[in-house]
């Protein structure tokens, strides 16, 4: 894919040497709201949803996608994939309670948490959340539970791991024997017959192997290992699966130099081969999950920013911009690379290399280094791409920052969903004792 049709993939073109996304003048976003700040394209999330819902309809229509609500939290973006017909996969109980606020019915909601506490269940099963269980010992806290609030044990799911995982960074890679999620292959028969002595009647099956994952041949050993596993759950106890879900992780083509997922590949590999083992009668006929994040959400977003200073040290020069990593803490965490791009190149002839650094006082607070651009001035406008998944949701007002606004993008119009915070929001829930005032 070249660069120009890379950018087109995101609904990103220059013309005249603007910036447009999703049909809009960059520089006139920026100057009417304000750097930084979020820009969601609505269409963009309703593309990548029902792209993958064709792909599934394809092979076998009993199929649910569950979006990974922590890749984005806001009310409507929630909204927005609820009328598209999503399903929603949680982990937290505060992310069960934004799906509620937002209208979401409880049995379109599953919450695959770990390290469960009490509250997390009564919450849960209070509201009539369907849970999915990563222990053993969950399962019989979980089991009191529900006993304790006299609700009856209907359907239960366990979470896998398959030991073979893949991701963008090794923070989220979520299998293998030392990773802290899952139910090794030794204690699955047992978790799914002890659920049964507790009074469950139905079950449902799930695994993650990890975020990010670009290569779709990076599912298959995990998805063989999942097959053959709920097969033998199936001989061995005689239970009938509700739900196979295998989870999430499908990445986005954050550099120019990658190519989109391969839908197909991830098609034949996990889809088809599900569906040879049902049509092999080896499974029954459960219905396929899977729990997209960022595919639906990260290329929806970009991030406008200003340069506020350029500073050349003798050495190299830097860019300095108004949005720092808590903004967007992707690049700090995991070294992860998200693609910067003017906002103007109007005049622009000579190309310079430039470190890309935001305002925390911190020495990892850079977004790119040695990132070839038109020749900057300061009060030039940047975009940096892809800031849909884990923008928001992971910033902070570290150093005393107030988060930036969002604004979603829709058929030409802009519509603010999320107000910037104000320095009285820095303040909103601290208590100086009567002592010290």
């Amino acid at each position: 894919m070249n660069y120009v049709d890379w950018l087109n993939y995101k609904d990103l073109e220059y013309r005249q040497g603007i910036l447009y996304f999703a049909n809009l003048n960059t520089l006139d976003i920026a100057e009417k709201y304000g750097t930084p700040i979020y820009v969601i394209n609505e269409q963009m999330i309703r593309k990548r949803y029902k792209e993958l819902k064709y792909m599934l309809n394809l092979v076998y229509k009993k199929n649910r996608i569950y979006f990974a609500v922590k890749s984005n939290t806001n009310l409507a973006i929630l909204k927005i994939l609820s009328s598209e017909g999503s399903y929603f996969d949680c982990s937290s109980t505060g992310e069960i309670y934004t799906c509620l606020k937002s209208g979401i019915p409880p049995d379109r909601i599953i919450y695959t948490g770990n390290m469960f506490t009490d509250q997390d269940f009564e919450f849960s099963v209070k509201q009539d959340i369907l849970v999915n269980l990563d222990s053993f010992s969950q399962l019989k806290r979980l089991a009191k539970i529900y006993e304790k609030l006299e609700k009856e044990k209907i359907l239960i799911s366990f979470r896998y791991n398959p030991e073979f995982g893949a991701g963008h960074h090794p923070h989220t890679i979520t299998t293998g024997k030392d990773i802290k999620f899952g139910i090794l292959e030794h204690q699955m028969v047992k978790v799914y017959s002890k659920a049964k002595e507790l009074g469950f009647k139905k079950f449902g099956i799930h695994q993650h192997i990890g975020s990010g994952i670009i290569e779709a041949n990076d599912y298959e050993m995990p998805v063989e290992k999942f097959l053959i596993i709920i097969e033998k759950i199936i001989k061995e106890l005689g239970i009938h699966f509700e739900f196979v879900d295998f989870g999430g992780g499908l990445g986005i083509p954050y550099h120019p130099e990658t190519d989109p997922l391969d839908l197909n590949r991830y098609s034949d590999i996990v889809i088809k081969k599900f569906k040879e083992s049902i049509e092999n009668g080896e499974i029954g006929e459960p219905c396929i999950f899977i729990e997209p994040g960022r595919y639906i959400s990260a290329e929806s977003s970009i991030l406008l920013t200003q340069v506020n200073t350029i500073k050349d040290n003798g050495f190299k020069l830097f860019a300095g911009i108004d949005a720092g990593f808590n903004t967007l803490i992707r690049p700090t965490l995991y070294g992860s690379y998200h693609h910067i791009i003017v906002c103007d190149e109007r005049d622009k002839e000579e190309n310079s290399k430039y470190d890309i650094v935001g305002p925390i006082c911190e020495s990892g607070d850079i977004f790119g280094k040695e990132r070839v651009l038109p020749e900057l001035s300061e009060g030039d406008y940047l975009t940096i791409l892809d800031a849909g998944a884990y923008g928001f949701t992971m910033s902070s007002p570290y150093n005393s920052r107030p988060r930036p606004a969002e604004i979603l993008i829709n058929d030409g119009n802009t519509f603010k969903i999320r107000e910037e915070e104000t320095y009285d929001d820095l303040l909103r829930n601290q208590i100086v004792p009567d002592y010290l005032k």
